[in-house]
């Protein structure tokens, strides 16, 4: 995701005074100028940084709706709405078979070892914000076991 877009679709959400895409949109850019800044890197926001934070702040408002009282059902719908805006800009994860199609391409090697620690440890960090940990997982240890 650009950071140029969701500046954009900040501003359009606004002229709609549409409040609630708005504030989530807000809450991305802020977060994402935050990492920039301590990151060192605040004229120059990079697609990596944007999708790195969209993942965590997705991460974020979905552990606030999962530990949400149930009572509380104003909570519930604005961490709900939150999180379907956040979700249109999550960037494509990879699936199972494109994640293994990409670690016996470029890392042979280490497959052949069976060793699942070291596969994991050579592996993630290429993968880090295209699939999901689970994902990456279980396709490592379907490798191993063949």
């Amino acid at each position: 995701m650009q950071f140029k877009q969701l500046q954009d679709d900040m501003i359009a959400a606004m002229k709609a005074r549409d409040k609630g895409r708005k504030d989530a949109i807000s809450a991305l850019v802020s977060a994402a100028k935050k990492v920039a800044i301590d990151e060192g890197c605040r004229d120059d926001i990079r697609e990596e940084l944007v999708d790195r934070v969209i993942l965590k702040e997705i991460k974020s408002v979905k552990e606030q709706l999962d530990t949400c009282p149930k009572s509380r059902e104003d909570l519930r719908a604005e961490y709900q709405a939150r999180y379907d805006i956040f979700m249109e800009y999550a960037p494509q994860m990879m699936s199972a078979d494109e994640v293994e199609a990409f670690i016996r391409e470029h890392f042979a090697e280490a497959i052949a070892g069976k060793n699942k620690g070291v596969i994991m440890k050579a592996v993630m960090p290429e993968l880090k914000g295209k699939a999901e940990g689970s994902v990456i997982n279980q396709v490592v240890e379907a490798l191993c076991r063949s």
